[in-house]
């Protein structure tokens, strides 16, 4: 999600200042988010520094340090940087390589790559940033060299686990023996877990070094967990390129995933390049918005809903509305949406209704929703998820967000969300400008 609007319809006159803080961690909800942790900024000297990042831009970014319980801040040139690991994930500013000497104003050959605050960040009006040169060869470096913790990281599975893996499961659901279901059961709700899924994938290779079937199989499943899970870009890329995703269509999201990668690494064109080229899912929608094409993304939205599934075409094509700041656009996406026939199996239509409706009354009061008119406290509300109500707690004081907590949930598939969301809204005061992250 990326912004909200007011709208000509809302019944704003007469809000209490209570009932616009009640709207704000509502929005907040719709972001699902968790508390900001510690971060650890490795420089290209080696130097190490243990802080909180309060905010960033693509020159700099300003961190706390406490220090005999003493808090500082302090403005770092991401020229200096060469990692910074932020709620366990691992970022690359500049390659360690590209270091011309041992001083901290050593610089890279090219601009730092992105700190990745989720994704969302950067503009697609801002045209690419890196030449497709630079893209491959960062891609491939990062690929070939393992991440910082893998060496640590145990290889630990259940001993019922299925190694053969094979690819069509046996009947019935076992997550302690389908490799697959185990995944999506136990490695994608767990973050503790995520480096050891990433660590199973890779044995996973060791022992089918002879069978391309499953190798294939098992890089795509790599590119995605670095993908949504670890949000590490460049190994993504190079484990869904290993598979050849770009070049089949048995792997149409992980296609479209890859097309963002070079969006998020800077290079726009290659990312419109891969996307005209896959097949057609319902993410080709939100990332041909985020590439700043608005008609072709809507488009294919109408196509899926005169095809059969209206509900959430129409909600899709909403949410790509008001990542473009389309906002009346995606009030009548959300409404279409909200209005749609069921159809006879109407359990999960129903849940994508409930969603539209959720967002179109974010647009609708979105500009209500500044923390500046609310009085100090703590605040909590609850919106609809997608497996059950999410709850959720902002601390507000003296006009500013001081903390926003998931505090109750039933999602399982959240991924990144949880962990991503909270520093960007407490650093941008508010949810203005803020994208949730997503599968």
């Amino acid at each position: 999600m990326r912004q909200f609007h007011s709208s000509p319809h809302t019944p704003c006159a007469g809000m209490s200042a209570h009932g616009v803080c009640r709207l704000l961690t509502a929005l907040v909800l719709l972001l699902v988010i968790s508390p900001l942790r510690a971060a650890t900024v490795e420089f290209l000297t080696g130097e190490k520094l243990e802080c909180k990042v309060l905010s960033r831009d693509d020159k700099e970014m300003k961190v706390e340090i406490t220090k005999d319980g003493k808090a500082t801040q302090r403005t770092i040139p991401l020229t200096e940087v060469h990692v910074v690991t932020i709620n366990t994930k691992r970022y690359v500013i500049n390659p360690k390589n590209t270091a011309k000497s041992k001083t901290a104003k050593s610089k890279s050959k090219s601009p730092p790559l992105p700190l990745g605050e989720g994704r969302g960040e950067g503009s697609a009006e801002s045209g690419d940033t890196r030449t497709k040169a630079e893209i491959d060869a960062f891609i491939d470096e990062q690929g070939r060299t393992p991440p910082d913790w893998f060496e640590t990281t145990p290889l630990d599975y259940p001993q019922s686990l299925d190694l053969s893996f094979p690819k069509k499961a046996p009947e019935g659901w076992n997550n302690q023996k389908n490799v697959g279901q185990y995944n999506w059961d136990i490695i994608n709700p767990n973050e503790s877990k995520w480096r050891g899924g990433v660590k199973l994938m890779h044995h996973l290779l060791t022992l089918h070094k002879d069978d391309e079937e499953k190798r294939t199989r098992a890089m795509n499943e790599l590119g995605r967990e670095y993908f949504v899970l670890l949000e590490d870009y460049p190994r993504a890329a190079f484990w869904w390129r290993k598979a050849g995703v770009d070049k089949s269509r048995d792997f149409p999201n992980s296609t479209v995933h890859l097309a963002e990668c070079y969006h998020r690494l800077g290079n726009k064109q290659m990312a419109l390049e891969l996307l005209k080229k896959a097949p057609a899912t319902f993410n080709n929608i939100k990332l041909y918005a985020e590439l700043g094409d608005l008609p072709t993304a809507l488009k294919l939205a109408d196509s899926y809903a005169r095809g059969g599934s209206p509900h959430l075409s129409y909600l899709t094509a909403g949410d790509a509305c008001r990542s473009a700041a389309k906002f009346p656009q995606a009030v009548t996406y959300y409404e279409k949406a909200i209005a749609a026939p069921l159809p006879a199996n109407k359990g999960r239509a129903e849940g994508t209704i409930k969603r539209a409706q959720a967002s179109l009354e974010a647009v609708q009061l979105f500009e209500l929703a500044g923390p500046s008119k609310v009085p100090d406290g703590s605040y909590e509300a609850e919106s609809l998820g997608y497996e059950a109500m999410v709850r959720t707690q902002v601390v507000v004081r003296s006009g500013k967000i001081e903390g926003v907590k998931v505090t109750q949930h039933r999602e399982k598939q959240y991924y990144s969300s949880l962990s991503d969301t909270t520093a960007k809204i407490i650093s941008k005061n508010g949810v203005k400008g803020v994208d949730a992250t997503s599968g």
